[in-house]
């Protein structure tokens, strides 16, 4: 009987209000999108880090985004080991949303 083998790359799209993206056991994943819309009336504040071993190093603390923008949250990739976290707080759960693009790639 043949086994299936686990795909070696795996490109996923996230979108959230607010949350967070942690990497998945058996995968580094490669952070190649990270932005924020304020789609409300009203500029809105965000914070964005990440997260390893329970330590967290802030990317964007406080940032403003006036309403109807959009901000980019990394000016290029980032690498998210197994179990680390990126955490994404802002000042409205409902008017800020977020999307990402990870290329997750086996450690296997």
């Amino acid at each position: 009987m043949a086994v299936a083998a686990a795909a070696v790359n795996v490109f996923q799209t996230i979108t959230a209000t607010v949350g967070v993206y942690t990497a998945p056991i058996a995968y580094t994943g490669v952070v190649l999108l990270a932005q924020v819309t304020n789609t409300g009336t009203q500029t809105e504040t965000i914070n964005f880090g990440y997260r390893r071993n329970g330590e967290d190093t802030p990317i964007v603390s406080g940032l403003p985004i006036p309403a109807n923008d959009t901000a980019n949250l990394l000016a290029g990739k980032l690498v998210v080991e197994t179990g680390d976290i990126l955490t994404l707080v802002g000042s409205s759960a409902v008017n800020l949303k977020y999307i990402s693009s990870v290329l997750e790639t086996s450690n296997l």
